[in-house]
């Protein structure tokens, strides 16, 4: 009980105190969502990419234990959702925000509190969280980007596309900036620290604007399938590769407890700016955060029963 009131107090009522916010400000003041989409994919996504690749630090054999989890677990993920989308015969825009409803996950803002709190006392569990999240912002700005720009155009089109977002050259960048540690001064930090701290916030606020309107009056088979690929799906495939290969102790629990995370908001931000489905994708993100409170909590004692 004290995990559920942990998470519920601290990690959702932020989330949707903000969400609310987004949508009582479009509901009275109609903001321009064009406005929006734009300032988060161009300025916000891009320093909050830089700053999370930067300040890593964690290193040794884990590391690869980890991204060998990571890797199968994003490559079922995407194969499912593919076969997934191919059965229901999804058009082509509606398939593409489907896939990043299932394969990308929120191990930001919701990732890193639920591990802060689950890890408090172990520094390897949140290490983990925080590979994570690098390998989610890879996960995003490749697949996730070339996925939604690629519906209405040719390959080679939304390849130029995908080459023209400037959040891949903060990753590049940031990573360079990391590998040979360069020191940046801080005047040039601090603005860009500031633009990375107020993503969660503007992404929030379009979210709820986002859903100002929405009226889910019924749960439509995409958005279903959306939440039992991420919230269930994703979790079962990841013990069966925890055991696969022979995982345990604090790294088992932190990958399996990650892996239960709800569905991106930068899913919903691509279908946004590409106009794949904005509503659907607005409503994976914003269902499956508020069923998450159920079964995130199952997830993490499961995780512990298992692997303590």
């Amino acid at each position: 009980m004290s995990v559920l009131f942990h998470i519920t107090l601290n990690v959702i009522l932020p989330l949707f105190a903000l969400i609310g916010a987004g949508a009582f400000l479009h509901r009275q003041f109609q903001l321009d969502m064009n406005t929006l989409s734009k300032l988060n994919s161009y300025l916000l996504m891009p320093a909050v990419c830089f700053t999370n690749v930067y300040q890593s630090r964690i290193k040794g054999d884990t590391l690869l234990q980890i991204l060998s989890f990571l890797v199968i677990q994003s490559l079922c993920l995407m194969i499912v959702s593919t076969g997934v989308s191919k059965i229901a015969r999804f058009e082509s825009s509606l398939s593409a925000t489907f896939k990043n409803s299932v394969v990308l996950l929120n191990s930001g803002n919701y990732g890193l509190p639920v591990s802060q709190f689950v890890f408090q006392h172990n520094p390897l569990g949140l290490s983990i969280q925080v590979v994570v999240l690098i390998f989610q912002n890879l996960i995003t700005y490749t697949y996730g980007l070339f996925n939604s720009v690629s519906v209405d155009k040719a390959k080679i089109h939304a390849l130029r596309e995908f080459l023209k977002n400037p959040v891949i050259y903060a990753f590049l960048l940031g990573l360079f900036f990391q590998v040979v540690s360069v020191s940046i001064p801080e005047y040039i930090w601090t603005p860009i620290k500031n633009t990375s701290n107020a993503f969660l916030a503007i992404a929030l606020v379009t979210l709820g604007a986002q859903c100002a309107f929405l009226k889910i009056s019924r749960f439509s088979l995409p958005l279903v399938l959306s939440l039992i690929g991420r919230l269930i799906l994703s979790p079962c495939i990841a013990l069966l590769i925890i055991f696969t290969l022979s995982l345990d102790g604090t790294i088992a629990q932190s990958l399996l407890i990650a892996s239960s995370f709800p569905t991106s908001r930068n899913s919903s931000l691509f279908a946004l700016e590409y106009g794949n489905h904005p509503e659907y994708a607005a409503q994976a993100v914003l269902v499956s955060t508020v069923f998450s409170i159920m079964t995130v909590t199952t997830v993490i004692f499961s995780a512990q029963l298992l692997f303590s």
